[in-house]
């Protein structure tokens, strides 16, 4: 099977999960199936089709998808079994930072000025 995201390589997923996430779970039907989910999220949020525009858009808004899809995929990687990481907390700091990452980017995609900006129209 081969890596289907458009926002994200897999190895940009990979990068997000640390050293010590399960290897179970981190498989390409896995990353496949966050990565569909969130270009889906992403799209429904910001009310514009990324996924069907991505090879029209700006370098800069295609890494903000990057981080965006990469950081949710990292976040079920994680989630999938923290058995490996030291400890729990280590696992959830992990998650909270990928979280308020993919959070802040996708704000960024929904705030009218920053749309206007990443289109060039001022």
């Amino acid at each position: 099977m081969s890596h289907t995201g458009i926002f994200a390589t897999a190895a940009e997923c990979a990068s997000k999960v640390g050293e010590n996430y399960d290897a179970t779970g981190w498989h390409e039907a896995n990353i496949n199936q966050w990565c569909a989910e969130i270009e889906s999220e992403v799209n429904v949020l910001t009310g514009y089709n990324f996924s069907d525009n991505y090879a029209t858009l700006n370098e800069d808004v295609k890494k903000i998808l990057t981080l965006i899809e990469s950081n949710y995929a990292g976040i079920h990687g994680i989630m999938f079994n923290m058995v490996g990481y030291t400890s729990r907390i280590e696992a959830e700091d992990m998650v909270n930072v990928l979280w308020a990452s993919m959070q802040l980017n996708l704000d960024l995609l929904k705030d009218p000025s920053s749309v206007t900006f990443m289109r060039g129209e001022t």
